[in-house]
């Protein structure tokens, strides 16, 4: 356990530069594992789910190293589309869904078989979305399976028996760039093309690095198709860009606190995921975004962000902007709580499927703190309406051991009237282990 008391802050100042992307990390390491060179990754996160990626790529015979102190430079020697080996024992990856995700897609054309393993959390996650399609090109996988009401589904741990795969089309049913991602990786071993058509467009962090790898990639709209059997090139260096996602907690708290300018340096300004940018300028937000071109041909678009504090109002988030914000959606619902007027958040039921479920988390610890929130069901739709309040009141809230639920109530207790006591923050470490100390440079 590790408890926290915040107290009330008054402004925020100052610039910060944040470690990388973890969304973009994951994914550089996974192709640089299975590109027949050396690979240089910078700016690095050193959290614990980019830790779990590197752990579960030396399992599978991959040579990974630091190459400074801090470990946010390093380098992976890969060994081409099938140089991987088969992990002695199960791969444990702990609570990154993402890595979790990916590697059943990679893992299922691999000649040997695998076990993926996880902690608690991620062991209640669904899996069956990224299994199923998966099976439909050839796959070997055996899961844990528990019937829920009419329907079964399945969780970790997940048993992969390497298999010849073959190319599908494949129509969405959710929006979901995890289970996108994992099709993909599975069609670079794939017979034939394997097609993706998604409902809603969602982050394209696989489809910007697998062509900065030069893989057999097509987009038209979206639609995505990748060739299989055809071996990667590695572009030698890449820098991964700030995470929009930690970013955001510094972004709301600068709107909100008076008297605050924040300049956030050398962010991600990747278009699928600018949904909480959007929609706080929607709110009233002044944020100027200075986007520059990257030295690297076709990475990451990049730039500065620069918020200043100012007055919110309410706004309706509708259902296909969800999937470009949904990470972001629990700092974002502390912004609706000081907004003027109404805020209503709709189709957010994928919410129940994080680390914890972020419906209840979010709106248990906000009422505490004095915030008015109606959950609104229809089916199997769900929408979060919020009506602002002119301030929030110190309490005791939970983390729920969901590190965007902890640091989201960070914020709501730096912008409360009177203290506010959080159970446990070494969820925390999952994504951003320095996020309290870069807080305290720039709190006043």
């Amino acid at each position: 356990m590790r408890p926290l008391l915040v107290q009330p802050a008054s402004c925020l100042k100052g610039e910060v530069r944040l470690l990388g992307d973890k969304s973009i990390a994951h994914r550089a390491v996974i192709l640089s594992a299975i590109t027949p060179d050396k690979t240089v990754i910078k700016n690095f996160p050193n959290n614990q789910d980019c830790f779990f990626t590197i752990e579960a790529f030396k399992k599978l015979g991959i040579k990974i190293i630091p190459l400074n102190k801090s470990g946010s430079a390093i380098a992976v020697f890969g060994k081409g589309l099938w140089g991987l080996k088969k992990s002695r024992s199960p791969i444990f990856l702990g609570e990154s869904g993402t890595t979790f995700r990916l590697l059943v897609g990679l893992l299922a054309a691999q000649g040997f078989s695998s076990c993926l393993t996880a902690d608690e959390s991620l062991s209640r996650r669904p899996m069956l979305r990224v299994i199923r399609p998966l099976r439909m090109m050839g796959a070997k996988i055996k899961a844990k399976g528990k019937r829920q009401k009419a329907k079964v589904e399945e969780y970790p741990p997940v048993k992969i028996e390497g298999a010849a795969l073959k190319g599908i089309t494949y129509r969405m049913p959710v929006a979901s760039a995890q289970v996108k991602s994992a099709i993909l990786l599975a069609g670079l071993y794939a017979q034939g093309s394997t097609q993706i058509i998604e409902p809603v467009k969602t982050r394209d962090h696989s489809e910007r690095m697998l062509k900065l790898f030069k893989a057999g990639l097509k987009l038209h709209q979206n639609k995505i198709v990748i060739k299989g059997n055809r071996e990667l090139v590695s572009p030698k260096m890449i820098y991964i860009p700030a995470d929009i996602s930690s970013a955001s907690f510094f972004v709301v708290l600068a709107t909100l606190l008076p008297d605050s300018r924040l300049l956030i340096k050398d962010v991600s300004l990747n278009p699928s995921r600018l949904g909480l940018i959007k929609a706080l300028k929607r709110m009233g937000a002044q944020i100027q975004v200075a986007s520059r071109t990257s030295h690297i041909a076709g990475s990451e678009p990049i730039g500065d962000i620069i918020i200043k504090s100012s007055k919110l109002k309410g706004i309706t988030v509708k259902k296909q902007e969800i999937p470009a914000l949904i990470d972001e959606l629990p700092i974002l619902m502390v912004a609706a709580s000081l907004a003027c007027g109404r805020s209503l958040f709709k189709g957010i039921e994928e919410l129940r499927a994080k680390e914890t479920d972020r419906i209840r988390s979010m709106s248990q610890n906000l009422k505490a703190m004095g915030a008015r929130i109606s959950i609104l069901r229809r089916s199997t739709r769900e929408s979060m309406e919020i009506k602002g309040v002119p301030s929030l009141s110190g309490a005791k809230v939970k983390s729920f051991g969901d590190h965007r639920t902890a640091m989201s109530m960070v914020i709501a207790g730096l912008l409360a009237q009177s203290p506010t006591f959080i159970d446990d923050l070494n969820c925390i470490n999952k994504s951003f282990p320095d996020f309290l100390a870069l807080l305290k440079k720039l709190v006043r």
